[in-house]
């Protein structure tokens, strides 16, 4: 299943670029546009777009994942349009290894992605200082996201009737860095959005992604929480995809 999955994005390259190009035109608007005045409230005036791309590129990295995984969904709800699905339950195969092989191909599609746009980071001035434990922890809380958004965008491949719906489901978490402290801290919003900034799932993993790169502290209560979401999310996501890949339905 992972190696049709992984023919199927070889045949789809370019929707991959696309997902892949979203996120860096984020990170050079933002850098280049906005970046100098925004790294100066950074900075207490003297910040400017080095201290910007530091901040923002944990954001860029959220936003590579939650890109990616739209194309999971998309690719699940076509499988499950296509009938292969119908054909694939009367096969004498484990069931979840369908949804398995999304689950491994888009991971490693999101890792590649996520080194592609880190790169372009460095390119234009990030300069990260975790340690070796800093960048094995900040891969494997990524590596956490992704498994549990994967997870999740499944789900509404399967819950979705057509490709479209797939698609819609998917984007508010494209949007969720946004509303976080993915570009801008939380503290400088309104009221009513600074709560949402800090109680919604983006803004513990960015705010404890941010430290581990940039080899600042990260507060026990930061990490927890964002480990806590990640796994909730995996399990939600898994517990969901699971029973919509199992029951019976007519499409």
């Amino acid at each position: 299943m992972l190696r049709r999955q992984l023919r199927h994005m070889s045949r789809s390259l370019s929707m991959l670029l696309m997902l892949l190009a979203v996120p860096i035109v984020f990170l050079l608007l933002f850098v280049f546009v906005l970046g100098g005045t925004l790294g100066d409230g950074l900075g207490g005036g003297t910040g400017g777009r080095a201290a910007y791309v530091a901040y923002v590129t944990p954001g860029i990295l959220l936003i590579t994942i939650a890109g990616a995984v739209q194309g999971t969904a998309i690719a699940v709800a076509l499988d499950m349009t296509e009938g292969i699905i119908a054909r694939f339950r009367t096969m004498a195969i484990a069931r979840v290894s369908v949804l398995t092989g999304h689950v491994l191909g888009s991971l490693l599609h999101v890792l590649a992605s996520l080194a592609v746009v880190l790169g372009v980071a460095v390119l234009i001035g990030f300069r990260p200082g975790a340690t070796a434990v800093g960048w094995l922890a900040a891969v494997g809380l990524l590596t956490a996201t992704t498994v549990a958004l994967v997870w999740l965008a499944v789900g509404m491949g399967l819950a979705a009737r057509t490709v479209a719906g797939a698609s819609n489901l998917a984007t508010p978490l494209t949007l969720l860095p946004l509303f976080g402290s993915g570009f801008v801290p939380a503290d400088s919003m309104p009221a009513g959005l600074r709560w949402f900034a800090e109680h919604q799932p983006f803004t513990p993993i960015m705010e404890a992604l941010r430290g581990l790169l940039l080899g600042t502290p990260v507060g026990t209560a930061t990490a927890v929480v964002a480990v806590g979401w990640c796994v909730v999310i995996a399990l939600v996501g898994y517990g969901w995809a699971k029973w919509l890949y199992n029951r019976d339905r007519t499409r």
